[in-house]
């Protein structure tokens, strides 16, 4: 396996990841129908996994398509997927100027990690994406070498 093809395997993660995951996590009763959620943050929560499926598949599409511009195809791929981690940081750091939250207490809550005596709550989806940056960025390194 060459480095370009692990790039892209890297890419096609994330992007699925992107795209799949939030058809599952959020189009339930701890989002899109959560009652307690007024319906214009459900309407736009709904538009975002709509948005973000078809984005995926094509994506997806520009890196295993073959024919010309494959690298071109590639870094075209790699921003579009990465245009969602760079919205969710924006997102989490802006929070506290609109009154935004990392998660409802009536969905899915952070992860509590005993260390100690104390007890760390660690937000999952903070974890996800910045992991997903990184191997992001390692992917992008990986097609530049190869």
């Amino acid at each position: 396996m060459n480095l370009a093809f692990l790039a892209r395997l890297i890419v096609t993660a994330i992007a699925a990841g992107q795209g799949v995951a939030p058809v599952f996590i959020d189009l339930n009763r701890t989002h899109a129908t959560n009652t307690l959620w007024p319906g214009h943050a459900r309407f736009h929560l709904v538009q975002q996994v709509f948005t973000l499926l078809p984005a995926a598949a094509i994506e997806i599409a520009l890196i295993w398509w073959s024919g010309p511009w494959i690298s071109e195809r590639f870094y075209l791929a790699a921003l579009l997927t990465a245009t969602p981690l760079a919205g969710f940081m924006i997102a989490t750091l802006a929070r506290f100027g609109y009154g935004g939250a990392l998660y409802d207490s009536n969905g899915i809550r952070p992860l509590r990690i005993p260390i100690g005596s104390r007890e760390a709550a660690i937000e999952i989806n903070v974890v996800l994406i910045a992991a997903a940056s990184l191997l992001m960025i390692a992917a992008v390194i990986l097609f530049l070498m190869s």
